[in-house]
């Protein structure tokens, strides 16, 4: 990613120099997509800002309707979904106004992510059934995919998981049908995750491995991190934990290797989350620490909530009861701000405080 931003950096130059602005519009949106892929989502913001206001100027509307799609993802990503739900909105409208069916039905699977992430699933379904009709309407079988894998997360989180398998069995035979290795990967890791809520949690681990070995096949170093980290997490929920350990590490490597700050972030806290379950409580503490700078340096609030909240209750564990208290109550202050559903995982930890 870094050898790609070096040649995005190039066209910039040459496109300013020759002033093509379309150009350069494109240039800054390869750039914003490019450090989001990083992890840098705030520097990724800043060159998405700049690609709208070119887009804006030259009077290229497709150009600002994927800008301000960028910027919904980018804020998404960083927790900030309401503000992401409001540049997905803008981007919907101006798709549909020049009848870019094929962004359209993008930009309803994002609103849908975005009210799921809300909590708001039954909305976010509406989103996701609106999005596969129009996929199929215009015969965009990726984005059919699509919208089953996303029809599929959102009945999981509803505890619908057998339905949830169904529509991911269907997005997975349309990726293998039209060749499409990424999505094949994904939905094989999300029948992995199904299982693996089930309990079902040795068949997890044979969607985890087949998605893993797709992941290596397609040189997909960040997709290669990410099933490494569902291994460890399957192996911990088997009691395996020092297994479990050699997983994360192994990710952790790898995310360091290709300058993933958000992968490093989320497998710090699951090694903090094992030698938790190790009695190694100090050790524990360590890890969220490095995951909580991690998660401030790249604005990742929901991830910076969550380890706030297991640290927590790690020193909860080491009798620091008031040291817990405030790191609960400061987890709670950013779930309830960015209206995550995790909130009420937190107040019952401090109603349990008595």
């Amino acid at each position: 990613m870094r050898r790609a931003i070096e040649y995005y950096q190039q066209a910039l130059g040459i496109d300013r120099e020759i002033g093509d602005r379309r150009g350069e519009g494109a240039d800054l949106g390869n750039l914003g997509l490019a450090y989001a892929d990083l992890g840098e989502v705030r520097r990724a913001i800043e060159y998405h800002q700049q690609a709208l206001e070119i887009a804006r100027e030259i009077g290229d509307r497709r150009g600002e309707g994927n800008s301000l799609g960028n910027l919904g993802a980018a804020y998404y990503r960083l927790g900030e979904v309401r503000r992401a739900i409001g540049y997905y909105q803008q981007a919907l409208g101006i798709d549909r106004e020049i009848g870019d069916r094929r962004a359209e039905g993008a930009d309803l699977g994002n609103l849908g992510l975005a009210y799921a992430a809300l909590g708001a699933v039954r909305r976010a379904i509406e989103y996701y059934q609106q999005a596969l009709g129009i996929d199929r309407e215009i015969g965009d079988r990726r984005g059919e995919g699509v919208a089953l894998g996303n029809l599929g997360l959102a009945y999981a989180d509803l505890g619908e998981v057998r339905q949830a398998i169904g529509y991911y069995e269907q997005a997975l035979q349309i990726a293998r049908e039209i060749g499409d290795r990424r999505g094949e990967r994904n939905r094989l890791g999300n029948l992995g995750a199904a299982y693996y809520r089930l309990g079902e949690v040795r068949q997890a681990i044979g969607y985890y491995e087949q998605a893993l070995e797709i992941a290596q096949e397609i040189g997909d170093r960040r997709g290669e991190g990410n099933r490494l980290g569902n291994l460890g997490l399957a192996y911990a929920a088997l009691g395996e934990v020092r297994r479990a350990i050699e997983y994360y590490e192994q990710a952790l490597e790898m995310a360091r290797e290709i300058g993933d700050r958000r992968g490093e972030g989320n497998h710090l806290g699951n090694l903090g989350l094992a030698y938790a379950a190790l009695g190694e409580v100090r050790r524990a503490i360590e890890y969220y620490e490095a995951a909580l700078q991690i998660d401030r340096e790249i604005g990742d609030r929901r991830g910076e909530g969550t380890n706030l909240a297991n640290m927590g209750q790690a020193y909860k564990r080491l009798g620091g009861t008031a040291r817990a208290q405030e790191l609960w109550e400061e987890a709670l202050r950013i779930f309830e701000a960015i209206e995550d559903p995790h909130a009420q995982w937190v107040r019952e930890l401090l109603e349990g405080l008595g």
